[in-house]
């Protein structure tokens, strides 16, 4: 029979174990985001960007972000979208207006699998700011505001990240309050 110092290990490791996958896994808009599976897959199964997953879709992105990147991605919830003019999203989401929805679009992304501590020392590297070049072709900036990383979009408006560092098999995903616009 095993000891009661076997069993309290056994526990241990079992508690670590799965406290490991939790973070490997976090869970974002009730649904795990397991680093294994690409930005599409996850983001699919989170109930908080089923706009952002619609305008994807409507832009023909889907098999742009479920190549092999890497990317990284500033994911912007449901709420997000709420905050644009009334109409605004429903108006994006027609076909005749895909080339501006990909654009702003695309404005979320960046080459590279940029993680939070990344973005941060790059910001410090750079006297409290970084640059970065969006996939849609305008910059993007990057500024630690106490613990957390403050987005500003082209028109000065700002974004806070909320949710960082979730893995992706092709790059990572910031979850973002507030739409970018270039």
């Amino acid at each position: 029979m095993p000891s009661l110092r076997v069993k309290t290990a056994a526990l241990l490791t079992a508690s670590l174990l799965i406290g490991g996958a939790a973070l490997a896994n976090p869970m974002v808009g009730g649904a795990p985001m397991y680093a294994s599976k690409n930005i599409v897959d996850n983001a699919a199964h989170s109930k908080v960007h089923t706009t952002l997953v619609a305008a994807v879709k409507a832009a023909g992105l889907v098999d742009t972000l479920e190549g092999a990147g890497p990317f990284t991605v500033f994911a912007p919830v449901n709420a997000a979208f709420d905050r644009l003019p009334r109409g605004e999203v429903q108006t994006l989401l027609k076909p005749e207006n895909k080339d501006q929805l990909s654009k702003i679009l695309t404005y979320h992304v960046v080459a590279g699998k940029l993680t939070a501590e990344s973005l941060r020392q790059d910001a410090e590297a750079h006297g409290g700011v970084a640059t970065l070049t969006t996939v849609q072709g305008e910059k993007l900036e990057v500024k630690p505001v106490g613990a957390r990383l403050e987005l500003i979009d082209s028109k000065g408006d700002k974004a806070i990240i909320t949710t960082a560092d979730v893995m992706q098999s092709n790059g990572v995903i910031h979850v973002i309050n507030r739409v970018l616009l270039p």
